[in-house]
């Protein structure tokens, strides 16, 4: 593996656990936040090893998935609901509430199992 492809892999796994000891201390937003990088660094993680270059400036984790033709329907539905969490979770603009307000323990579980999925699918994807 390429090192900055190392690099943000083991970053991904590393906010994906940080995503979930966040509902253990029940800071909701941030492990919703937390998921969406994770699935966020580990796109980024095979874009690299699968295209050879850097990948595009961008937060759009759909945008990611179409450069690299993911068409697994299941992947793509954790992707739709990570998305916009880029953004939400930290900006009371974007949430139209404080951000920590709106994010309950059902909501971050079902996040981090989303990023889970992207992660295990990156993983197979990688062959690691």
């Amino acid at each position: 593996m390429r090192n900055e492809a190392r690099l943000l892999w083991e970053q991904a796994l590393e906010d994906l656990k940080t995503a979930e000891a966040l509902i253990d201390v029940k800071r909701y937003y941030a492990s919703v936040f937390f998921s969406q990088q994770a699935a966020e660094k580990a796109l980024k993680a095979l874009y690299i090893e699968l295209e050879r270059e850097f990948p595009p400036k961008t937060h759009s984790l759909l945008r990611l998935a179409d450069e690299l033709e993911i068409k697994d329907e299941g992947i793509i539905d954790a992707l739709l609901d990570l998305n916009p969490e880029y953004i939400v979770t930290r900006y009371p603009d974007a949430a139209n509430e404080v951000p920590a307000r709106i994010y309950n323990k059902r909501m971050a579980v079902e996040h981090f199992e989303k990023a889970k999925k992207v992660i295990e699918f990156c993983r197979k994807k990688l062959g690691l």
